[in-house]
């Protein structure tokens, strides 16, 4: 059974999908891909290509026409409890002129709030406007995430001030998480420019102009976080160089100091020897009275 699954009229209103779908307009089905029923569903109505990329258990961001459709995959940050942002969640779909059909492994906020704009009667009036919903919710909530990561690389920079303080503590993981942003969204500003480009009818010139939009913000967002990793990776170097020059500080004072006692040590525990042969011990004038013990 799909997760939610609707006949959207023309002017954005909306009612339960029927088999035989809208006389105009389009349909909307929404799978979990964990559902049994799923291959079936798709066998009987979605060609073998896109529907094989909807089964798929793995996905990259994509965009490709088959025939009258578009095959995508888009990736949004992850908002759920079962993982960290960057661990992102992934939407399958195949979309034409009447049909959209949605595939996720995890829940989508962004899937969400369009579910919640249906269910009020103010859908996206057309397959192309629902893509454009989707991934500018989906390109929001990644804008977000890689900001609130730039302000803590803004304060990770401020302690390169002070040589004195410790390495934040998170700099590692940050820097692992800008990595992860990075190799997710670089191929999904690859499969927005793909879209825009796309000689597909399903994209309108208004479309395709709010699209170029949306590419460009990927753009942005793939150039941050690498200028970011760059940073990041400027401020380990910094604080490293920081932690050799005083270990090497420490250590020359510790030379100074042995430099110092060792001569000191080697004399007492010259003459602590109890042995004869010891140079003056058969003089007694050789050595001041303290030495032997007057």
């Amino acid at each position: 059974m799909p997760v939610c699954a609707f006949d959207i009229a023309p002017d954005g209103t909306a009612r339960p999908a029927s088999e035989s779908g809208p006389a105009e307009g389009y349909a909307w089905w929404h799978f979990d891909l964990k559902d049994p029923e799923l291959p079936a569903w798709l066998a009987d109505r979605v060609p073998s290509i896109p529907a094989e990329t909807l089964l798929a258990p793995e996905t990259r961001p994509r965009c490709d026409r088959y025939g009258d459709g578009l095959m995508l995959n888009f990736r949004g940050v992850n908002l759920n409890t079962d993982g960290p942002a960057d661990q992102m969640v992934a939407v399958r779909m195949w979309v034409t002129a009447g049909l959209v059909v949605t595939v996720r492994v995890r829940r989508v906020f962004a899937i969400d709030a369009i579910r919640q704009e249906v269910e009020a009667g103010t859908a996206p009036l057309s397959p192309i406007a629902f893509v454009h919903d989707l991934a500018q919710r989906l390109m929001t909530r990644v804008q977000d995430t890689v900001f609130d990561l730039s302000r803590r690389v803004d304060l990770m920079e401020d302690s390169v001030e002070d040589d004195e303080e410790d390495p934040p503590e998170d700099l590692a993981e940050d820097q692992r998480m800008a990595i992860r942003l990075r190799r997710y969204l670089a191929p999904q500003r690859d499969a927005l420019v793909e879209l825009v480009g796309t000689d597909s009818e399903l994209v309108s010139p208004d479309a395709r102009a709010r699209l170029r939009e949306l590419g460009n913000l990927a753009k942005l967002a793939v150039e941050e976080l690498e200028s970011m990793i760059g940073r990041m990776q400027a401020v380990q170097d910094h604080h490293a160089t920081q932690a050799d020059q005083r270990q090497n500080r420490n250590g020359y004072i510790l030379s100074i100091v042995a430099a110092v006692f060792l001569p000191l040590g080697f004399i007492t525990g010259l003459f602590g020897v109890n042995v004869a042969g010891m140079p003056g011990v058969d003089t007694p004038g050789a050595l001041p009275p303290c030495v032997w013990g007057l």
